[in-house]
């Protein structure tokens, strides 16, 4: 029989989750005097930059336009003053204007120390399995961990699950995957390698540009970028699966250089037909993303300049997930909103990412800027397509069904095309400062998540750094 035990402590804020958006919903909760505690069942923060082997950062920009800004700034901020990122850099792909490579190492010590110096309470390791709910409160959640298990109280709860856990579980609507046939994008096992001549693989580009369209789009970024990001061999790479080689059911081969040259992260492989929220699904999909980055890192080898005597560093660590369940908020932000660049009067973050949909049932990527409304070609390139950026609102993130739960991170409440344009990590860093603002406020007014004042919350956004077009 398991005992629960009930803990000691009691918080105003609980965070569920220590991804991009938990770890500074808890940061930005504790900045604003709530006593927070977040959970993860990791040993460290940062999700899928750290926890999957996701990199670079795309994007914080829309043209020259720096629109994300606030919490996760300063991240960048240290990053650079630590050496472990460059910073801002040209997008090499021409498919946003800069991306942002980083150490995942050195991203997990300033985020450790971040949280340290908002003053919150941590606890690795450590996993949801219920919520008790009374009506439209959520009293409590019982997790585990080497402590046994535990009842933890709060005022406020986010969601920053990824997945929505913590709001299904206390009884959340959500919608699954894609609204006409509940399929999920494909899942992702990277692989870091290194000992890669850039130089080389520059230098092939350069070449034979017109071998390259993505790349040729904009060729000066090849030319003049220390930090090359990198998609193309398309002919090879069909060769490689028409000869059984390859098994990815992809259409070519996409990577990006860490902060350290000659290290790339390998954004390759994808897992179809399975899905994020089962056991099962996962534990294929962790097994075949192995086998895929097997294939494709002696394709590397023996195909592709500059790989010639590539290494392996790792995969995964563990396979990385695009999306699964969507809640259904107050409101739910649409295809429409993205593309037309809807203004809301609630605004909490603003994105310049696309809608990118790698197709959940094999290959074929469809990428589709606000300014555009249409989808992106290699032909008639034109840059200021980059300059267009969106809005979200404060009320994807909040439901009818309960008053103190507030949902962060790539599960808000967002159609399938509209949460593949804000489910990248600048923009969960943008969300998540939101979310545990919010909460520190709904907690000192003694409010319901969705009754705190909406201006308020915005002049509070932007007096400690963040970005809001009012």
């Amino acid at each position: 029989m398991i005992q629960v035990k009930d803990s000691k402590k009691a918080y105003d804020v609980i965070v569920a989750g220590g991804g991009m958006s938990g770890v500074f919903a808890a940061i930005a909760a504790a900045k604003n005097g709530a006593k927070t505690l977040i959970i993860d069942q990791n040993g460290y923060f940062g999700g899928t930059l750290t926890a999957n082997g996701v990199g670079p950062m795309m994007t914080f920009f829309a043209g020259e336009k720096q629109v994300i800004q606030g919490l996760g700034e300063e991240m960048v901020k240290r990053l650079v003053a630590r050496g472990y990122s460059p910073g801002h850099v040209l997008d090499s792909t021409n498919y946003i204007s800069y991306v942002t490579p980083f150490s995942a190492e050195g991203l997990k010590i300033v985020l450790d120390e971040m949280i340290e110096e908002a003053g919150c309470e941590v606890l690795f390791h450590t996993y949801l399995i219920d919520v008790e709910r009374e009506e439209k409160t959520i009293n409590s959640v019982i997790i585990s961990n080497k402590d046994g298990v535990s009842r933890l109280k709060a005022k406020v709860f986010i969601d920053a699950s990824g997945d929505g856990d913590l709001a299904v579980q206390a009884g959340v609507p959500f919608q699954l995957g894609r609204e006409s046939d509940q399929a999920m994008q494909p899942m992702t096992m990277n692989m870091k390698v290194y000992d890669v001549d850039a130089a080389k693989l520059r230098a092939a580009v350069l070449e034979k540009p017109e071998k390259f369209p993505r790349l040729n789009r904009d060729l000066d970024v090849m030319k003049n970028t220390e930090i090359l990001s990198f998609i193309g061999f398309e002919e090879e790479f069909k060769q490689a699966k028409a000869n059984g080689t390859i098994s990815i059911p992809r259409e070519d081969i996409l990577f990006f250089e860490t902060s350290t040259p000659g290290e790339f992260i390998m954004n390759t492989s994808r897992i179809i037909n399975e899905s994020g929220v089962s056991a099962e699904g996962l534990t294929r999909g962790e097994m075949l993303g192995r086998k895929q980055c097997e294939e494709l890192f002696h394709f590397l080898k023996t195909t592709i300049p500059g790989f010639e005597e590539a290494k392996v560093a790792y995969t995964g660590p563990s396979i990385g997930v695009r999306g699964t369940r969507q809640i259904k908020g107050t409101y739910t932000l649409t295809n429409e909103d993205v593309l037309e660049a809807k203004v809301f009067e609630t605004t909490i973050a603003h994105s310049g990412y696309p809608i990118d949909i790698h197709n959940p049932k094999g290959e074929g990527t469809v990428s589709v800027h606000s300014s555009q409304n249409e989808e992106i070609k290699d032909t008639a390139f034109d840059r200021s397509a980059f300059e267009s950026y969106y809005s979200i609102p404060y009320e994807i993130m909040i439901t009818d069904e309960l008053d103190n739960l507030i949902v962060t991170g790539r599960c808000v409440s967002a159609s399938f095309e509209a949460q593949a344009a804000i489910r990248t990590t600048p923009t969960m860093t943008a969300l998540g400062q939101a979310a545990g603002t919010a909460a520190a406020q709904a907690v000192k007014e003694n409010k319901a998540v969705g009754a705190i004042e909406r201006a308020a919350l915005q002049d509070q956004l932007i007096e400690q750094g963040s970005y809001i077009k009012k």
